[in-house]
């Protein structure tokens, strides 16, 4: 349900710096009218997805939530598509004449019972159109109707009528750049985004056959789209050519960077996370202490055991509390939130997110509240999904006891400790005996979640550290009251990181509260590789076949244990070709560009480049924007002093580096919020194991 997208960069963040643009929303929304919306109310719409699982009243209605429910975020995603001048457009996304394509090039699951378009529709464009009618109609006023694509609800737009109506033109909208940027453009849909967006995928035992072409019965509602092209989902109008489109061409698949739109000007996307084993999740949660608006969220209190649901653990707050948390982010509220950050740069200071002010006015906070319960149950239903019960997935599995006791013992000793729900009692001497002895028994591995729930410094397991570092859950950020006292709270550490130019590793201090990864669980790893809290390791083959999902472990896990088949500095993402930074020239204000001496094109649009071919992306993309303004300013004037300089004289590869190492990367290290650029590093446990064990202990986890 992750699908905020951020732009900005260097260049971008240093012209605006010193002047903060005018706030999102200045008109504050009215209290909403209050209603009786019974979220997910309905007949088992999806009754055979999930492998037809028999559900409850109140699970059906929490899987319909989840897979209808957008929560008024339809007026957000269409002001976000006038605001950055249609580079994020759903509508445009949703061009039916892609239908055939759709999950390999954008990793999106179209809609069984579609067809692509035979023809336009009343306004001109090209939307998915049923193949058989509603077995039974869903309420389009509140859940909007569907798009043909899983997750995204068409809703009608209000504003399209008069001079709006009459000044529309589809052919344009499709064909013209300039006619969908305009920031006045009324479009005659609002599209929602609904939490199935990003997590349902291909069902890793009912696989289709053709993955263009799913039936119900081969997709899972909470699996997680690890085949999921977010940049080409939510920002379909960057061009090639520019930094935007190379920030989010070089994002892994299956990613999704929560902290884009209240950005917190770290590029740090991460897997979209599979849902399982949830009551005992909650059952082996870790109490943390709570205060402020943070008790005003459903079933808080002070002191109180919660899990922790995103990577870096910072929605430390219980389910309730991090469900909301991703509701507001894909623009539940959004006439508040807006106002609590600056939209796309980020630039001004953040202000949290109002709790109290949500539950007083959002009536679709209100409903989304009342949901959730439902919503829990449902996914307490999820149940891990075995090899053994693939199509053909027995042939993938070995029938050597003697191999496979040996990769337990191996798992026992060396991964139990923290990829285990199950710990021996604190007054235990020898932990691994212990797992050693509970592992040869089979009521050891029932409902065991494969891992510890505990916070892990990033300084000790040495991945990659930008998801750990993001700083929107700290203290006076927006997301202030959905992180706990005791994640705020955590100690201050320095990590290692590898400077690109002068070829050495440096110390970069970890400060507010930030630094650490929950440990991510193995439940049926064997279907959602790659690995890494970051899916930079191992390749992508976007085949969600059973023989396709195990291929992928495969490469992904020999990765995990023989460090040196990884590509470690050849990970760092990097741009693929020459490209400029490009921002609308009405964004920028008048006094940035004097300041400057900065002017606009003659197509109204403001450029800084070109940055050459090989440049590390997150350098650009991680300059802190609450820096000294006299050094942002300065820097914004050496890159483009330097970027000219290298264009001028044509310099090569070596010589660009030369000149970057000796004029840039002082300064871009000093102000970056996280130098950390290698992808791929890090989690080095069991790399010292013999061959033999690690063999041994592969063919061990793809039974879990």
């Amino acid at each position: 349900m992750r699908s905020t997208l951020r732009f900005r960069s260097a260049g971008a963040i240093v012209l605006l710096s010193a002047v903060a643009l005018s706030s999102c929303d200045k008109d504050s929304s009215a209290r909403r009218a209050e209603t009786s919306i019974d979220v997910g109310a309905g007949p088992d719409f999806f009754q055979a997805i999930d492998g037809g699982i028999k559900l409850s009243e109140a699970e059906i209605k929490g899987r319909n939530a989840w897979h209808l429910w957008s929560a008024g975020n339809d007026a957000f995603w269409d002001e976000v598509a006038g605001r950055t001048g249609g580079m994020v457009d759903l509508l445009r996304m949703l061009d039916s004449r892609r239908r055939g394509s759709r999950f390999a090039e954008m990793g999106l699951i179209n809609e069984p019972g579609f067809r692509v378009a035979t023809k336009q529709d009343e306004f001109g464009l090209w939307l998915d159109e049923r193949e058989t009618p509603e077995s039974s109609p869903i309420d389009p006023k509140l859940y909007g109707r569907s798009s043909g694509v899983l997750g995204f609800r068409i809703f009608p737009n209000p504003k399209f009528q008069g001079k709006a109506r009459d000044g529309w033109n589809a052919d344009l909208f499709y064909n013209d750049r300039r006619y969908a940027a305009n920031p006045a453009l009324v479009r005659p849909y609002r599209v929602g985004v609904a939490c199935s967006a990003c997590h349902v995928a291909p069902h890793p035992l009912h696989p289709p056959q053709d993955p263009e072409k799913p039936g119900w019965n081969n997709l899972a509602s909470v699996i997680g789209n690890q085949y999921l092209h977010e940049g080409r989902v939510f920002a379909a109008g960057a061009r090639q050519g520019t930094f935007f489109w190379e920030m989010l061409n070089a994002q892994p698949r299956g990613t999704s960077d929560t902290s884009r739109l209240a950005t917190d000007n770290i590029n740090n996307p991460s897997a979209i996370n599979s849902i399982f084993l949830l009551k005992e999740r909650l059952r082996i949660a870790h109490e943390e202490s709570l205060s402020g608006e943070t008790l005003l969220l459903p079933e808080t209190q002070a002191g109180m055991r919660v899990p922790r649901l995103i990577k870096d653990g910072a929605d430390s707050v219980g389910f309730a509390g991090a469900v909301l948390r991703v509701y507001v982010n894909t623009g539940l509220f959004h006439e508040y939130w807006l106002q609590t950050h600056q939209l796309l740069y980020g630039l001004t200071k953040q202000k949290p997110f109002s709790i109290r002010r949500a539950r007083d006015e959002s009536a679709q906070w209100r409903a989304t509240v009342a949901m959730l319960p439902n919503l829990q149950r449902f996914f307490e239903r999820i149940e891990p999904m075995h090899l053994a019960d693939a199509p053909g997935g027995e042939a993938y599995l070995t029938r050597d006891q003697a191999l496979l006791d040996r990769g337990r013992t191996a798992f026992a000793q060396h991964c139990a400790g923290c990829h285990s729900s199950k710990q021996p009692p604190n007054e235990t001497a020898d932990r691994q005996a212990w797992f050693l002895a509970q592992s040869n028994d089979p009521k050891f591995w029932k409902n065991n979640f494969l891992s510890d729930e505990e916070r892990h410094p990033v300084a000790e397991v040495k991945t990659n550290a930008c998801r750990a570092m993001a700083t929107n859950a700290t203290a006076d950020h927006v997301w202030q009251w959905f992180s706990s006292d005791t994640y705020k709270a955590q100690a201050p550490a320095t990590i290692e990181v590898w400077n690109p130019y002068s070829e050495e590793n440096e110390p970069f201090p970890v400060t507010d509260g930030r630094g650490s990864y929950r440990t991510p669980s193995l439940v049926s790893v064997w279907a959602t590789a790659p690995l890494l809290h970051n899916n930079s390791l191992g390749r992508f083959n976007g085949d969600p076949s059973v023989k396709g999902r195990v291929e992928a472990f495969q490469d992904a896990i020999e990765k995990l244990l023989w460090p040196e088949k990884r590509l470690n500095r050849d990970s760092i993402w990097r741009t693929s070709a020459e490209c400029q930074i490009e921002l609308p020239g009405a964004l920028i204000p008048e006094a940035i560009r004097e300041l400057l001496g900065t002017t606009i094109d003659s197509d109204g649009v403001f450029r800084l480049g070109p940055i050459p071919k090989g440049t590390p992306i997150n350098l650009l993309a991680n300059i802190d924007p609450q820096a000294d303004p006299a050094e942002l300013v300065a820097l914004g004037n050496r890159i483009r002093e330097v970027l000219q300089q290298i264009h001028d004289q044509n310099l090569g590869p070596e010589a660009t580096r030369l000149l970057m190492k000796r004029e840039l990367a002082p300064m871009l290290f000093k102000l970056s919020k996280c130098p950390d650029l290698i992808e791929d590093r890090g989690h080095l446990y069991g790399t010292k194991l013999p061959d033999a064990d690690k063999l041994a202990l592969i063919e061990f986890l793809k039974t879990l």
